[in-house]
């Protein structure tokens, strides 16, 4: 089959995402390095960070998650995070190399009053010159707008699986739920962060169905994180079989051919990856990572583990954008920012909420 590896299609038939699949897995390997290359900067990995800044007590009743309040998996429920804390957390994480800032909040649906907050978290982030991002669950598009008006630069929201294997999966809100708030956000003028999760269960029909989803929507996302199941106990998957590794590379490689310009991440379950995994993850068109030893509730590697991987690899990390506002802001001159204010000043400044 011949691919088109000079132009961007969100016309991609189901048939020829199951052709790439099929390829012999150097074939695949090779292909999604020519279009890497192509639409990338090779050997630059794009670094987020990201924070839960709502753990805990969620409504829905996905099977992975250990957020659901319908699991015994041991999680202590946390309420939204204070700005501040937010601020200097990222603050922190810019300092270790993140160039973007996500901030995941265990909600089926943010209601006004966190939605406030979280929009305070959002400018004091964008202060600091990092790009933001948020996971909030289901949006409406006022609720969209807000977001985008605060600054927002990406709005996560995964689709997770096929469309067939969804309900296997998730009962309590629908495949087209998530497909109208990824339509929410795209119209509010914001960049879609949107990809899912293998080694649920799932056939390799349904990994290219997903795909094939993802490569076709209107516009194609900007970000697409590639998740590989955490089985934590108490959660329905937590004995789901192990995923060959193999298959894992080939759903990166095939998202790099499909959508040439994304981001593709290595989100969810690299704390369990060998660093020769990693390595053919980016050989196959892996281009983002999450800096931090953990990811909403799990385990990832640590910042300096990672950095030494990248030094072995010779990949640099892309960097923040100079023109950013906020960029050339000095590690000193932020922290002074969000340092309490002085007894005498108390009753004169503004309130940080």
């Amino acid at each position: 089959m011949p691919l088109c590896l000079l132009n961007v299609r969100n016309d991609w038939s189901l048939e020829e995402v199951r052709q790439l699949f099929a390829l012999p897995f150097m074939d695949l390997l090779f292909s999604a390095q020519k279009v890497h290359r192509r639409f990338q900067v090779p050997n630059t990995v794009q670094v987020s960070t990201l924070l839960s800044v709502k753990t805990g007590a969620c409504p829905e009743d996905c099977a992975y998650c250990p957020q659901s309040v319908r699991y015994d998996t041991g999680l202590e429920a946390q309420e939204l995070l204070e700005v501040r804390e937010v601020a200097k957390r990222a603050l922190s994480a810019k300092e270790s190399g993140a160039t973007r800032f996500c901030m995941g909040a265990a909600y089926r649906s943010p209601k006004p009053k966190d939605l406030a907050k979280v929009i305070a978290m959002i400018r004091e982030v964008k202060a600091l010159g990092l790009e933001t991002c948020a996971t909030l669950g289901m949006l409406t598009p006022e609720q969209a707008s807000e977001l985008k008006a605060a600054g927002l630069d990406y709005y996560n929201h995964n689709l997770d699986t096929s469309a067939r294997y969804y309900t296997d999966i998730i009962s309590t809100r629908s495949y087209q739920d998530r497909l109208d708030t990824l339509r929410a956000v795209r119209d509010a003028g914001m960049n879609v962060c949107c990809g899912g999760i293998v080694g649920m269960g799932e056939t390799p029909e349904d990994r290219a169905e997903l795909l094939h989803t993802l490569a076709t929507l209107p516009v194609q996302p900007e970000s697409v994180p590639i998740n590989q199941l955490v089985r934590v106990p108490g959660t329905p998957l937590a004995t789901a079989a192990s995923l060959d590794p193999f298959d894992f590379v080939r759903m990166i490689a095939v998202a790099r051919i499909l959508m040439p310009r994304a981001h593709v991440r290595l989100s969810a379950g690299r704390g369990e990856m060998s660093d020769e995994l990693q390595a053919l993850c980016f050989m196959a068109g892996a281009n983002s990572i999450f800096y931090g030893e953990k990811l909403l509730t799990t385990g990832n590697p640590d910042t300096a583990h990672d950095l030494r991987l990248f030094e072995r690899l010779k990949i640099a990390a892309e960097p923040l954008d100079a023109s950013a506002p906020g960029a050339s802001a000095t590690s000193s001159e932020v922290a002074d920012r969000l340092s309490p204010p002085k007894t005498q000043e108390l009753a004169a400044a503004p309130a940080l909420t």
